[in-house]
């Protein structure tokens, strides 16, 4: 770096910051000081610029930031030399005031020629300021910029922020940057742990701050803080002789709750082991923040892990808090239990009729019924066990209604597993429960029984066919339905599952079982403000295409994260597969064609015919380009070998292309590459002769009818 530079530290001390905000705060402070400084070119090693968070600071470190903002060069563009000047050439008053306005006289002002035309402006350089002079606007504008929904107000000032705050640290090396932010003036003294080092903490420097507070007792890296957690749970759990389940949620939230973490062995009675182990998990991780651990066979132990926010003298006590705090939330979770058990899961579907699941789609019963004819379908189709497919989607919204899914909401599914199998239903409808639900998140797998694929087909099936009629599809940001998340479930699960269906049949037959209202509902009225008249079979028509091309677009993402290029994936879709599992057969097919040296010509050669028969199409009178080839009319060697290769193809692949052997189909597809060069390079297409002409149109034709059978080769 070319100016004299210093490191550079800001940190603001608040109360105790929202623990899962505060990662995306602290990255957003980090973004904003940055922009900041580049903004105003001031040099700076931003590539080495680090963030820094505790539940009670934010800060940023950079290792290098010049002391002095470079000169900058200023332009202002004033009016158009046209317009500037009068038939003499003599200034106009609103040149003059422009120059006025920049302390010069008209005659320093320069031109400036664009292509749009000619304008006068005002160049000069100034000098740069000191960085010190700069930083607090910069802090300033970083704070406002972090991602705040609902910012706070306390005492009688007009500024706001997410909590209260109370210190500012800015130096730059060991020198002060006098300032004010949120009403605080800068220094060198921080503050250290709220308990083990409430005395102020002095900074000598931008670079020993880490330290300081590191002495003070607290971890401001998140990453030191994060691994030293990982560290703590591993030697408490040592102490229990069991596996802790610390996954990066739960890292991250506890990370964020302390500054010096501790983590202390403790356990619970056994007699709640009898509760099925999710639910007690969920309490733990959830309500508590506690590490659950489970013996070396995965089964969950009367064992847990806390972890304190201070090095206590008296570990014994906080472990005495810490199982005193989670009985009785235990202590609930079994009595839902014992109390969901003593009524079969069966025993809630008159209750679905109370539960609205949307205005026109009716009740949680009203969805049941559709899910259980869908899956009755979709069952015989695929062959699975049909009485299994609808018992399951029967009891699928039956534990909603339980008590430990009314305090557990997360647990929906997991419970009407645990009850469905209590209550005696078959492990295969049980199962079914629980697992239709998946994929639950990005990177869960699908539902691993064929009954729960089936129930989590036409659950989704339901759900967006019904969401999409009522006129509630999700536009920009807003998809209170996760819609778009069921729609890459079903996707998935069509996909992954090798579940052969037409989904467009599909979401016909779903949108057949709802009720005419909810089609109804999703009508936009005219402009007499008046909703058009229902025409049920045109409203279907257009939802199944909506809802077609919705899925297809869930599938884009999909597959480009498994590498597929977007022209692939375009040339299967403009082929419009029926099935999910063909159009995933063709789009492989199509990915492994486009790797053979032959690919590139022959895509090239269809683009080449689908524009000569769109323009053959477009053009006035023209005749209607047949399917027939006669060999009668061919007058050329390159027409008639093309003919005869296209007919040994179209036999040879007769078989494999009714098989859904798409690869096999291209690979002898590929073979044409000669004979249809050879074509393109002597045979004039649009011959004199009408007859002629239009033959070899015909032999085009089934050329592209060849490969379109697959997919539209030419988007390659």
């Amino acid at each position: 770096m070319s100016a004299a530079t210093k490191p550079l530290l800001i940190e603001l001390g608040t109360e105790e910051l929202p623990p899962k905000a505060l990662d995306e705060l602290s990255a957003a402070f980090l973004r904003g000081v940055c922009d900041g400084l580049a903004k105003r070119g001031v040099e700076a090693a931003l590539d080495q610029a680090a963030r820094y968070a505790s539940p009670r600071r934010l800060a940023v470190h950079i290792p290098a930031v010049a002391v002095n903002q470079p000169e900058q060069s200023v332009e202002r563009r004033g009016p158009a030399v046209n317009a500037a000047l009068d038939a003499s050439g003599q200034p106009s008053k609103a040149l003059q005031g422009f120059a006025q306005s920049c302390g010069v006289t008209v005659e320093q002002l320069e031109k400036l020629e664009t292509d749009k035309g000619s304008w006068f402006v005002f160049r000069a350089v100034k000098p740069g300021q000191p960085v010190a002079a700069l930083l607090p606007e910069i802090v300033d504008e970083a704070l406002k910029g972090l991602p705040i929904p609902k910012p706070m107000r306390w005492g009688d000032h007009d500024y706001t922020f997410v909590r209260p705050v109370h210190w500012l640290v800015m130096l730059h090396g060991a020198d002060i940057i006098d300032g004010h932010v949120l009403g605080l003036s800068s220094g060198r003294q921080s503050r250290g742990h709220r308990f083990m080092h409430p005395q102020p903490v002095h900074v000598a420097d931008a670079d020993s701050w880490l330290d300081a507070m590191r002495a003070a007792k607290v971890l401001a890296d998140p990453a030191e803080r994060r691994q030293k957690i990982r560290d703590e749970v591993a030697r408490a759990a040592k102490e229990t002789g069991g596996v802790p389940q610390l996954d990066d949620a739960l890292l991250d939230e506890i990370a964020n709750l302390t500054e010096w973490p501790v983590a202390i062995a403790c356990q619970f009675d056994r007699e709640f082991l009898a509760v099925p182990p999710e639910a007690l998990v969920t309490t733990m991780e959830t309500n508590q923040k506690f590490v659950p651990v489970f013996d070396a066979q995965g089964k969950l132990t009367e064992h847990f892990i806390g972890v304190a926010n201070i090095e206590s003298r008296q570990p014994s006590e906080i472990r005495k808090g810490y199982e005193r705090v989670i009985r009785p939330r235990f202590a609930d979770a079994k009595f839902f239990w014992d109390e969901d058990l003593k009524t079969p899961l069966a025993g809630y579907q008159d209750q679905l009729k109370q539960v609205t699941y949307q205005q026109a789609l009716g009740s949680l019963w009203d969805k049941s019924v559709r899910v259980a004819e869908l899956a009755r379908i979709i069952a015989n189709r695929v062959g699975v066990d049909a009485g299994e497919a609808t018992r399951a989607a029967a009891l699928s919204k039956c534990d909603l209604l339980t008590r430990m899914v009314g305090e557990f909401p997360e647990l929906q599914g997991v419970m009407g597993r645990y009850y469905a199998a209590q209550h005696g239903e078959t492990a295969e409808v049980a199962a079914a429960l629980d697992s239709y639900y998946q994929p639950r998140f990005a990177g869960d797998a699908i539902a691993a029984g064929k009954v729960g694929r089936v129930l989590a087909v036409a659950d989704r099936l339901d759900t967006l066919a019904g969401i999409f009629a009522v006129g509630l599809k999700p536009s920009g940001n807003k998809d209170p339905f996760a819609l778009r998340r069921a729609a890459l479930g079903l996707a998935r699960t069509l996909v992954e599952g090798g579940l052969e269906l037409d989904l467009r049949g599909s979401f016909v037959e779903a949108l057949e079982l709802l009720p005419e209202a909810a089609l109804a509902a999703g009508l936009k009225p005219g402009k007499d403000g008046n909703a058009p008249a229902l025409d049920a079979g045109k409203r279907r028509a257009t939802l199944v295409d909506e809802l077609y091309d919705f899925v297809l677009e869930r599938l884009r993402g999909y597959y480009a994260e498994q590498g597929f290029s977007g022209e692939q994936f375009e040339a299967v879709l403009a082929v419009s597969p029926a099935s999910l599992v063909d159009f995933d057969r063709r789009l492989r097919a199509v990915a492994e064609f486009g790797r053979r040296p032959e690919a590139l010509s022959l895509a090239a050669a269809n683009k080449r015919v689908a524009n000569i028969l769109r323009k053959q199409a477009e053009e006035a009178d023209a005749p209607v380009v047949g399917t027939t080839v006669d060999p009668t009319h061919f007058e050329a060697d390159a027409e008639r070998a093309l003919a005869s290769a296209l007919d040994g193809a179209r036999a040879d692949t007769a078989a494999p292309l009714r098989q859904g052997d798409y690869a096999a189909v291209l690979t002898r597809l590929a073979q044409l590459q000669a004979p249809v060069d050879a074509f393109f390079d002597s045979v004039l297409v649009n011959a004199e002769n009408p007859a002629v002409r239009a033959n070899r149109l015909a032999l085009l034709g089934q050329l592209k009818a060849q490969f379109g059978a697959i997919a539209d080769i030419a988007r390659l």
